[in-house]
Parts: C-alpha cells; sequence; structure tokens
C-alpha cells in the first residue's frame, strides 16, 4: 500500500454501524425551578396582606353598597337592603361628617407643613459639622415618638386641663389663661400634641438621607465659597426632595387617620371635641349607633379622598424632580 493509498484510506469515513452514530452533543443542564423559592417565602406575606388588609378593604367597599332598615317599633331585627348610592348621599348630606373633613383638612393644611419644617431644620442642624452632641440631640428629638401615642395624649391632657393645667398656673401671676379646649383652638391644641409626637420620626428619616449625600459634593460646595446656609439650601435640601416628599405623604395620611389624640381628649374638652370630630370618630359613632354600611361609606370616602390627595401630590413632586 502506498503513501497515496493510505492518505484516501484516512479520508475515508468508515462504513457499517459506526458510520451511523454521530457524534453526540453534550446535555444541557436542566434549569432548576429557581422561581419557586421566592414563591415559597412571599406566599405567607402575600396571604397575611391579602387577609388583612385586601379583604377589610373588600368587605367595606361591598357593605357600604347595602343600608339598614328597621321596620315597626325597632323591637325587630334590622335588615339589610342593597341600594348602592343610598350611604354615600347621606354621608355628603351629613354636615357633621362634611364638618369633620374640612376640619381635618385644615389640620393637614397647616400642620403638617409646619412639622415637616421643624424636623428639617433640627435634622440640618444635628447634620451639621460644628454641631456637638449630636447623639443626645437625637435621642431627645425622637424620644416623643418612642411614647404611645394614647399615653402622650394623657400626658396633654394634664398639660391642657382646665383646673390643674401647669402652664396656666405658671402664666397665672402674669394674668394669662390659655383657652387649650375653646371651639377655635382646640384643634391647634391637638395639633401641638400630634406635632410632638411625630416630628422625631420624621428629623430621623431626614436625617439619615442627608448623611447619605456623598462628601464630595459639600467638599465641591466648600471650595466654591458657599457658606453652612448656602450649602443647605442649594445643595443639602434638593438632595433630600425625595425623603421630604416621603415624610410628606405618610403624614397626609396620618392627617386623615386622626383619631387617638381627639379621643383622648373629649372627655375633658368640654364639648368642643365632639363625637363626630374627626371623619374617623364619625365612622365610629356609626358604628356604635349599629349603622355598620353608614360606617363603611364613610371610610370609603375618607381613603379615596387620601388616596386621591396623595396620588396628585406624589405627581406633582415628581413632575419637579423631572424638571
Amino acid at each position: 500500500m502506498t503513501d497515496l493509498d493510505v492518505a484516501e484510506y484516512r479520508a475515508t469515513p468508515p462504513a457499517g454501524p459506526a458510520a451511523s452514530q454521530a457524534p453526540r452533543k453534550p446535555r444541557r443542564p436542566r434549569r432548576s425551578f429557581s422561581w419557586r423559592a421566592p414563591l415559597l417565602f412571599l406566599g405567607p406575606f402575600v396571604v397575611l396582606f391579602a387577609a388583612l388588609n385586601i379583604a377589610p378593604i373588600v368587605y367595606a367597599f361591598v357593605s357600604s353598597l347595602f343600608t339598614v332598615k328597621r321596620s315597626g317599633l325597632g323591637l325587630t331585627a334590622p335588615t339589610q337592603e342593597f341600594d348602592p348610592f343610598a350611604n354615600y348621599a347621606n354621608a355628603f348630606g351629613d354636615p357633621d361628617f362634611v364638618a369633620s373633613l374640612g376640619r381635618v383638612a385644615l389640620f393637614g393644611v397647616v400642620q403638617v407643613p409646619v412639622m415637616l419644617g421643624l424636623a428639617l431644620v433640627l435634622a440640618l442642624l444635628i447634620d451639621s459639622k460644628s454641631a456637638r452632641g449630636k447623639g443626645f440631640f437625637r435621642l431627645s428629638s425622637f424620644l416623643p415618638y418612642a411614647i404611645p401615642g394614647v399615653s402622650a395624649a394623657l400626658v396633654w391632657s394634664f398639660m391642657y386641663s382646665t383646673t390643674s393645667s401647669p402652664i396656666n398656673h405658671i402664666l397665672e401671676p402674669l394674668g394669662i389663661q390659655l383657652p387649650f379646649f375653646d371651639d377655635g383652638t382646640v384643634l391647634w391644641s391637638v395639633a401641638n400634641i400630634v406635632t410632638w409626637s411625630w416630628t422625631g420620626y420624621n428629623m430621623i428619616i431626614i436625617y439619615a438621607a442627608l448623611q447619605s449625600i456623598p462628601a464630595e459634593v459639600l467638599e465641591a460646595a466648600k471650595l466654591d465659597g458657599a457658606s453652612a446656609f448656602r450649602t443647605a439650601w442649594s445643595v443639602k435640601i434638593p438632595m433630600v426632595r425625595s425623603a421630604i416628599i416621603l415624610t410628606a405623604v405618610f403624614s397626609i395620611i396620618g392627617s386623615a387617620q386622626l383619631y387617638n389624640e381627639p379621643t383622648v381628649l373629649q372627655p375633658i374638652s368640654g364639648g368642643s371635641v365632639s363625637s363626630t370630630f374627626t371623619p374617623i370618630m364619625s365612622a365610629q359613632a356609626a358604628v356604635g349607633a349599629g349603622n355598620y354600611p353608614y360606617a363603611a361609606a364613610q371610610s370609603v370616602i375618607l381613603a379615596v379622598i387620601v388616596g386621591v390627595i396623595s396620588f396628585v401630590f406624589f405627581r406633582l413632586t415628581s413632575k419637579g424632580d423631572k424638571a
């Protein structure tokens, strides 16, 4: 066999069964179902969230579509009839409920900016490099938030008491008596308690945002000759805008849920804090009267108003960020 024959033999593919067996490609490993693990962790949260949040909202909305009917002298059990607009019409026609909505709106318009302004100033002061005792001021500012709302309201009810108020006792030699529970001032007495309790909470959120500002940005402002006030106004505040917006939305929602403070002050207010002082108190009064569908309708109205206001506020502030 010559060299040419050997070359032809090597180039010719083998015939027979061996030729039919092509080389196999390596099998790809099967993909593991990695999505099962997140579902296992999210499952309990989703179930609890749906049971404790979504289901009550749906139940309240469905209940608001029925009206309570009583027959005879009221000795028989009341019945419920489907009337989807009756409770909502009664709510908007109820002067006490409408007044409670206006009262809470006025409360939010005045109290929220004042509280957030104080929180921002405190956060900027503590963030200042020249500040001393930062730990003490952070703790003392946050401490009122750590006190339960009902306990704080009880303490302030003693401070507002018409007979034993230490504030009026101190001011008595000067001939000054502060009318904490007059019809024109009781709302601001409540606002003072809320501001005292929640300023520290908002301050901590804004202070945490201030701490995340890169040091290079502040150093550049210092090299440009910016004063401390100019740095705070032109650099720090714009860079913590998202934190301020977050606290504002939370505060708006909290204002709509005003309940603990006026409820605690009601027994000693002399009638200036009524059972329908806030929308939630009005809904609670309807529950006490056994009119659950009407209370549900009031709750739905309040939820829709707060949701719309929060959404509009968020959209307006988001446009400002994009601009």
